[in-house]
């Protein structure tokens, strides 16, 4: 973990590598190892908020690489999946029904969508996380595509939070 003094005062590549978990998105990355010094962990979120505004379909697909299906284990190692575990801790994994609706609703999502189903799940219940699901199979393409994007900025603003604070 680091402190926004020693990510201030990194090296560029350093400061690359430590947000790159945060956000699989090179243009943002960059950006915010650019946008250094920052005067506090705020001024790090609102960037990072204003800058998700301007992230495209694309952008997006590509950040959701990196993410498990909600109710699944990581299977990279590393900081990002780090980072996913400990946010869907709301999700006991001991519940058979819970992962089975889960794997029936990430199923049907990547079928209508063909992407995984993305929610930030730091603070959620399985059950919230599942109603939100089936509320988000009703979307049409373009509206979900912008719904995947503020909960993918939603879960950065988190991680940078937490990397920083």
């Amino acid at each position: 973990m680091s402190t926004l003094t020693d990510f201030n005062a990194e090296s560029h590549d350093d400061a690359v590598a430590r947000l790159a978990p945060c956000a699989a998105i090179g243009r943002w990355v960059e950006d915010h190892a650019t946008g250094r010094p920052y005067d506090d962990v705020a001024a790090v979120v609102a960037a990072s908020q204003a800058h998700a505004a301007t992230w495209t379909p694309s952008e997006v697909e590509t950040a959701l690489a990196g993410h498990p299906r909600i109710g699944e284990r990581p299977t990279a190692p590393g900081a990002q999946a780090v980072m996913s575990s400990r946010e869907q801790a709301g999700v006991d994994r001991s519940d058979a029904d819970v992962l089975e609706r889960l794997r029936d609703g990430n199923a049907r999502y990547e079928e209508r969508f063909d992407r995984i189903y993305l929610v930030r799940a730091a603070g959620r219940s399985a059950e919230e996380m599942l109603d939100l699901l089936e509320e988000r199979l009703t979307h049409d393409p373009a509206t979900e595509i912008e719904v995947t994007r503020g909960q993918l900025a939603e879960i950065t603003a988190l991680r940078v939070q937490d990397l920083l604070s």
